[in-house]
């Protein structure tokens, strides 16, 4: 029999706090299901509410220990998840890693049958929630979809995953190591080319309150996400841009012609200022091109953020917050 699998799950948290402790208890309530017993990392992502110690107040049974990992300040869902995965990396202590959310939308009733697919792979690829049905409003659902439309014009592919997965712990030999990592997991663990499967798993309710992230958070979240593709965008905008310019040259073309062929008074009083609109747009189309080029340019020219390097720059410490010390001294009392 193969040795079970050590898991650490990383969670980020900002001042969700009540529903992160109501999360843990779900989490180890699932684990009873399971045949491993994780550590749970909660990623404080300068949380300007204090984390409450102990952060539970009943005795784990199946989770082996929780710990807070504290960061110096705010930097966002995607880059303390960042910063968490290469801290656990540096560890050393892992053989998988669950990536989900705090507030109970990535469902922890489904943690089994990923875990499941992740063993049916070897242990070797990334497992993904893809996502099936959503609970959220139908402005929402819109918004996304209008994303998921972009997404697939712009990069090429549709997008139906986000942060909840299993990865093995040598995905993380090449996350950690990739600049993508600090703008969006999900796209770097794509664009890293790893092995990658994925199985459809409903959004659940959050477990108490509302969303914090707004729709400006969310438009925020989603260029991130298509910031990793910045060169298929740059290729696919410049393709566009190429194409405009050669209708826009064909009408103007043909403008001139017509003023050729026909005689003066029988040409439109319209055509003059259509032909100065036509020839004012071929020209930002040619500006945009310019600067699309160079940006793009200029993106591969810069140095790479390394993760590896610098993110433990952003850690100030971690802290165990399960206080089973606490209850085992109270059983043997």
């Amino acid at each position: 029999m193969l040795p079970v699998p050590r898991l650490t799950i990383l969670i980020p948290v900002y001042n969700d706090w009540v529903v992160a402790g109501m999360l843990l208890k779900q989490l180890d309530e699932t684990f009873s299901r399971i045949p491993v017993r994780p550590r749970v990392l909660i990623i404080n992502d300068g949380s300007s509410q204090p984390v409450p110690v102990p952060c539970i107040t009943w005795q784990p049974k199946y989770v082996d220990r929780i710990e807070v990992l504290e960061l110096y300040r705010n930097f966002g869902h995607q880059r303390a998840l960042c910063v968490g995965m290469v801290h656990v990396y540096l560890e050393n202590r892992s053989d998988a890693v669950l990536i989900m959310d705090a507030d109970g939308e990535d469902d922890p009733r489904e943690i089994e049958a990923l875990w499941q697919l992740f063993l049916r792979e070897d242990q070797k690829k990334i497992v993904f929630a893809a996502r099936g049905r959503r609970m959220e409003g139908i402005a929402f659902k819109i918004s996304y979809l209008i994303y998921r439309t972009i997404h697939r014009i712009f990069v090429g592919f549709d997008v139906r995953i986000g942060n909840y997965s299993v990865l093995p712990f040598s995905a993380l030999d090449t996350l950690v190591r990739s600049g993508h990592l600090w703008n969006h997991y999900a796209a770097a663990a794509i664009k890293s080319r790893l092995g990658v499967t994925s199985i459809s798993v409903d959004r659940a309710k959050r477990l108490q309150g509302q969303s914090r992230m707004g729709f400006v958070g969310l438009v925020v979240h989603g260029l991130s996400a298509m910031s990793v593709y910045s060169d298929a965008i740059g290729a696919r905008l410049l393709l566009l841009l190429g194409i405009l310019f050669a209708m826009g040259m064909a009408g103007l073309v043909a403008v001139g012609i017509l003023t050729l062929i026909s005689p003066a008074h029988t040409l439109p009083l319209w055509l003059p200022m259509a032909s100065g609109l036509l020839v004012l747009l071929l020209f930002q189309i040619l500006v945009l091109a310019l600067l699309f080029t160079f940006g793009v340019l200029a993106t591969r020219a810069t140095p790479e953020f390394i993760p590896l390097r610098q993110c433990p720059e952003f850690i100030k410490g971690i802290v165990r917050v399960d206080n089973r010390e606490e209850f085992s001294a109270s059983n043997e009392s």
